[in-house]
């Protein structure tokens, strides 16, 4: 009752203008266009663009590392957030916190999976590391993981490699690769009598590289090892549901392609395996087969994954089909034009079914740092520097936000200065 009267008076001037997400619908109902069609029409996605609160006089080429949220999605947290401070004690945790179950029920939904098997985190890292510190391993036991996996993933096995005696084992491949069938014989062919966890990337946050989940991940099963894939770039950005990965622990930030609030994300663990899977911060005996005990993280505000409910209610209103085909659609304009230039390529592949909206963009002779530096201080375009043994360059990675112009002016921008 208390939030009731409060959103009542709160929410009044908002129910006067048009949301976000009440756009997005209205630019997508009655819409039966093929989804490759409609990734060139500016005007579908003009209304998608005007649902944020954006300075156009940044171009943020960065959404790989986190992305802003959309105006719907801002006020949401923000009435929550004026809610909860009138008395958090009751307003935060009794009234605000219980509604944690409505999203678990949303995203379990949209994952395709059972509610009970998706717990709530503040991050991909967050719910990764629940499964890496949890499983049980001995002094031996071997990791095998890619040598292009997220640094903060191998710095946790590493310290488990200090801490326990395991070891951590790496495989290499080409960027791009002949297939996805290479890389999961890759896998296959690096499993050892010792291998006891498989540790990949759904899409690599470096170039941009999706894995054949489903063929992994089965392989491991088969042979009794546990695999564990990091989703921190895959979900929101790309069509997928569980049924299509077959894991048995997925972990996923939210505050990337789904446009969530910042520090927000999910661990799914499939429910024979919660039990013996160890929180990363302890839960009463309890909750041992309860997926919530890796939710056990102490006081936290309701606002931020309470309002993941209007993030999905804004990214299903787009659609993922149509939201994929349009960043390929966005990636595909800057890479066709920019590696006509002496010098300049890109180790993303171009085959669907390999990649999405996330590109590298390599320059012959050029650091990227100092030219990601260039980019900002000259044209305020927001790109990121990435540095590998295997390659090196700009991480690309525009969003449902971003315009045709403004992909043409980082082409401008590069071509001046490399010209």
């Amino acid at each position: 009752m208390e939030r009731r009267h409060f959103l009542r008076t709160a929410g009044a001037l908002a129910l006067l203008r048009p949301d976000s997400s009440h756009r997005a619908r209205a630019a997508t109902v009655g819409n039966n266009r093929a989804a490759e069609d409609l990734a060139r029409d500016e005007d579908f996605w003009r209304e998608i663009q005007s649902a944020f609160t954006l300075d156009r006089n940044i171009i943020n080429l960065n959404n790989g590392g986190v992305s802003p949220s959309p105006r719907v999605v801002q006020e949401s947290m923000r009435r929550a957030l004026e809610f909860s401070n009138i008395a958090p004690a009751r307003t935060m945790w009794v009234v605000l916190e219980p509604e944690v179950e409505t999203v678990r029920q949303k995203l379990a939904a949209d994952f395709g999976c059972d509610p009970e098997e998706m717990a709530i985190t503040r991050n991909a890292s967050e719910a990764l590391e629940n499964v890496q510190q949890g499983l049980d391993l001995k002094a031996g036991d071997e990791v095998l993981t890619t040598d292009q996996d997220y640094p903060r993933m191998i710095t946790t096995w590493k310290q488990r490699e200090r801490r326990d005696g395991i070891v951590l084992k790496t495989i290499s491949f080409p960027t791009p690769p002949p297939s996805l069938d290479d890389l999961a014989e890759r896998f296959e062919r690096a499993v050892t009598p010792r291998t006891r966890v498989i540790h990949f990337c759904h899409i690599t946050n470096l170039t941009g590289q999706i894995f054949p989940v489903q063929r992994i991940c089965q392989m491991a099963r088969s042979r009794g090892i546990e695999a564990i894939v990091d989703g921190a770039h895959a979900y929101a950005q790309f069509p997928f549901k569980h049924a299509d990965l077959d894991c048995d622990y997925y972990g996923t930030s939210l505050h990337k392609w789904l446009l969530a609030p910042h520090g927000t994300g999910f661990l799914y663990v499939r429910k024979s395996k919660i039990a013996k899977l160890w929180p990363l911060m302890a839960a009463p005996v309890e909750m041992t087969d309860n997926i919530r005990k890796f939710e056990e993280i102490g006081t936290h505000p309701a606002a931020n994954h309470n309002a993941i409910s209007d993030a999905l209610e804004f990214h299903t209103a787009i659609g993922v089909e149509r939201k994929a085909a349009r960043l390929r659609y966005l990636r595909s304009l800057w890479t066709e034009r920019l590696t006509r230039l002496p010098g300049v390529s890109t180790p993303t592949s171009s085959d669907p079914r390999q990649s999405c909206g996330i590109g590298l963009l390599s320059v012959q002779g050029r650091e990227p740092g100092p030219l990601a530096d260039q980019l900002w201080e000259k044209y305020r375009i927001l790109t990121v520097g990435i540095v590998h043994p295997q390659f090196k360059g700009l991480r690309i990675t525009p969003n449902v936000y971003t315009t045709v112009p403004e992909i043409e002016t980082f082409c401008g921008a590069v071509e001046k200065l490399l010209g």
